[in-house]
């Protein structure tokens, strides 16, 4: 005799089963070794029969083990989440393809099932969950249609293979997936034919999708705003009306949106039905932050000093987007090698500007940089653009004009360049504050043309950065950057000092005083003069230990090379660092600590300590 089993496509498994409680332990480490194990009070078994390897999985799916991880030992808690355990284990079971279980959950020996909400014990001492498997089922057939050209469905959706409700479910999604993808907004499943044959162990399942028509993007309806002007906001948003409906098209007008910083909240909400004309509107409703914010950073090392940062910006400064910020910074504060450095800048961003992923900016800056053996005052005044073609990969662009005036022993040198900027950057990080996986790649190209005795040339300046973590957990990762940059075509006593390369510190080479290697091509009347060098080279290595959920430690090499010319020739001088250190992490990224000292090169000695805000890279 057969028996069959109906199931709708998308409803969950917990028909006939009432008064179901769906919750989740909040306990990160509920359930982390499996096993049987004494929660406090009430001792919690799981029995089962058939299967590989369940066990662990269905105690971390039981509301049970959350509630008794939580400290939930009342009779009435342990009731209520028992009672609920019978769909929870079910659907689990379900999506691994066991159709035919049987489930027993005992509260000292009383199946809980079988005692009313309102009977239940004052204590419970022991549960036990006993669990039937029964036989896997796998699909005699698994048919969906009609499926559009390009549909990508989930491999396990075929014949002889496990016919887990998940993956049912998963090839529905793709099938409707598959038609909105190319314009068809409204696909929807038009039917199931689910059936379950217990005698052979087999599910037939036969879905049918309802395409609908093929459907073009109508008008943005938008509301919320308040200081945003609307042409400004469907300006930024980039809704392409009259074009073919792409779901990633809309998710792009999220995240303009959301990379505009205006918004605190923003909801897109494609209308239920279509236009006569066969266009679908898309209703936007946003929220707008206040338009005001400053912030603040440091860092702190025991030979560079202080260094102190700040800023304030305006959100939306003339209520078209526009992004007022200004920053200001003063470095080596007590330095023991150096003076104090000092910089503002200020920089006004429009974003949609030529097309919706495009930003332009004017910035202006002065700084004040007491080095060494020399002290400069600078001043930039430049127009720029910014153009994000995806997630990952960014471009800019943008014409300067910069104006230095060197004070040294050969008295004042003024330098004057115009440059042309051009940056490319390609991004796939899995977290740009804490990577733990992915590589992050820069290339610098700056062309300037030298007036007044400045010479003209190229700038050069790339840098890789890889992160690994072996394993599911995460906790160790492996870190490395490299960084090689040159300045092309121009002698080093005629470019601007800004251009030249410095190694050691913080963000080159931990363990060695802040620019501490350069070069001494520059002669004046009382000895060579400490300049940047015109190539660089540096590598960094971590190693990165996540002892626990916010607290991690790292160790780490740095090594660094300058040359006196241009192309890595000419000579040279490398130094290097090692050290340790201590990561916490909070909302904004982890608090910093480090310790190191030198290693390779005669540019340092002693300890040197950091503190900052953030990873070294």
């Amino acid at each position: 005799m057969r028996a069959y089993l109906r199931a709708v496509l998308i409803a969950a498994a917990t028909a006939g089963l009432a008064n179901a409680v769906w919750a989740q332990s909040s306990n990160p480490f509920s359930g982390l070794f499996g096993g049987t194990r004494d929660e406090g009070p009430v001792s919690l078994r799981f029995q089962v029969q058939g299967g590989d390897d369940l066990d662990q999985r269905l105690r971390n799916a039981s509301l049970i083990a959350g509630a008794l991880a939580e400290g939930r030992v009342t009779g009435q808690d342990v009731l209520a989440a028992a009672r609920a355990d019978y769909a929870r284990i079910l659907g689990n079971l379900y999506d691994l393809g066991y159709y035919s279980a049987i489930i027993n959950i005992t509260l000292d020996g009383i199946e809980a099932a079988e005692i009313a909400p309102l009977d239940a014990p004052e204590a419970v001492r022991s549960v036990v969950v006993g669990v039937q498997t029964g036989p896997r089922f796998r699909f005699s057939r698994a048919a969906i249609a009609p499926v559009a050209p390009g549909t990508d469905l989930p491999d396990e959706y075929r014949q002889g293979e496990v016919a887990g409700s998940g993956t049912i479910r998963g090839a529905a999604r793709a099938g409707i997936e598959g038609w909105r993808n190319v314009g068809h907004a409204k696909a929807e499943v038009a039917g199931q034919d689910i059936t379950a044959d217990h005698v052979n162990a087999a599910v037939d399942s036969r879905i049918g999708l309802a395409p609908g028509p093929a459907v073009r993007f109508g008008r943005l309806n938008m509301r919320g705003y308040d200081r945003m002007n609307p042409r400004r906001l469907a300006k930024i948003a980039g809704l392409p009306e009259g074009e073919r409906f792409d779901p990633e098209a809309v998710e792009d007008v999220r995240k303009r949106l959301r990379r505009s910083g205006v918004f605190s909240a923003i909801t897109l909400e494609e209308a239920e039905t279509l236009n006569p004309d066969g266009s679908m509107d898309i209703d936007l409703t946003v929220v707008e932050q206040k338009p005001r914010r400053i912030g603040a950073g440091f860092e702190i090392s025991s030979t560079d000093g202080a260094m102190v940062s700040a800023y304030w910006m305006h959100r939306n400064l003339l209520g078209g987007g526009e992004r007022l910020r200004i920053d200001g910074q003063v470095k080596d504060i007590g330095s023991d090698t150096s003076g104090k450095d000092e910089e503002i800048t200020l920089r006004i961003d429009r974003p949609a500007t030529l097309t919706p992923d495009t930003t332009a900016y004017v910035l202006t800056g002065l700084a004040r940089m007491r080095e060494e053996d020399y002290d400069e005052d600078t001043g930039t005044i430049g127009l720029g653009f910014n153009h994000i073609f995806s997630d990952r990969f960014t471009f800019d662009t943008a014409i300067q004009y910069q104006f230095s005036r060197v004070y040294d022993d050969l008295g004042e040198t003024d330098f004057k360049v115009l440059a042309l900027p051009t940056a490319v950057m390609w991004d796939a990080r899995d977290d740009e504050n804490n990577a733990r996986r992915g590589y992050y790649l820069q290339g610098e190209a700056t062309p300037f043309k030298g007036f007044d005795g400045t010479d003209s040339g190229v700038r050069l300046l790339g840098e890789g950065r890889a992160f690994y973590s072996p394993g599911a957990e995460d906790r160790f990762t492996l870190a490395g950057r490299a960084r090689i940059g040159s300045v092309l075509g121009s002698e080093i006593g005629n470019t601007p000092r800004s251009y030249l390369f410095f190694s050691g510190g913080g963000g080159t080479v931990r363990g060695q005083p802040y620019q501490s290697l350069g070069v001494e091509e520059i002669q004046g009347p009382n000895g060579p003069i400490k300049t940047g060098g015109a190539s660089l080279a540096t590598l960094s290595a971590e190693i990165r230990w996540q002892v626990r959920e916010r607290i991690g430690v790292v160790a780490f090499a740095d090594y660094g090379e300058v040359w006196a010319e241009d192309g890595w020739t000419g000579g040279s001088d490398a130094h290097s660092g090692a050290g340790i250190g201590v990561r916490y992490n909070t909302p904004i990224g982890p608090l910093r600590f480090d310790v190191a000292g030198p290693t390779g090169g005669d540019t340092g000695e002693g300890v040197q300590l950091y503190l900052g805000l953030g990873q070294a890279f």
